[in-house]
């Protein structure tokens, strides 16, 4: 259970640590996806680039486009989150109601 918020008072937080691996799990989806997406169809368009039947040289490079994203996207994902947690040792919290970080040794 997570402890109060210290300086509202309030119980509706956010374990940041479960926060941080949600952040890269989705940076990495949505990278992969828009890379995969881009790869595979012609955006000015929105039709698969080329004839009806895609070739396989164009699945190899969606892949690839795919994996290189989603380490892009993972990273943005890390980034994001990372500024949030705040500075010491223990468990990191987010207040929803104020937005205040704060570190609990006993969670």
């Amino acid at each position: 259970m997570s402890p109060p918020c210290m300086r509202c008072h309030s119980r509706h937080l956010i374990n940041l640590e479960s926060a941080h691996k949600l952040g890269i799990a989705a940076g990495a989806l949505a990278g992969s996806l828009k890379s995969a997406y881009g790869s595979l169809y012609d955006v000015r368009t929105l039709t698969v680039a080329s004839s009806t039947h895609l070739p396989l040289s164009r699945v190899a490079s969606a892949v690839i486009a795919g994996a290189s994203g989603g380490i892009a996207g993972a990273a943005a994902g890390n980034q994001m989150v990372r500024h949030l947690l705040p500075p010491g040792e223990g468990t990191p919290w987010l207040c929803l109601g104020c937005g205040h970080t704060f570190r609990s040794t006993t969670a």
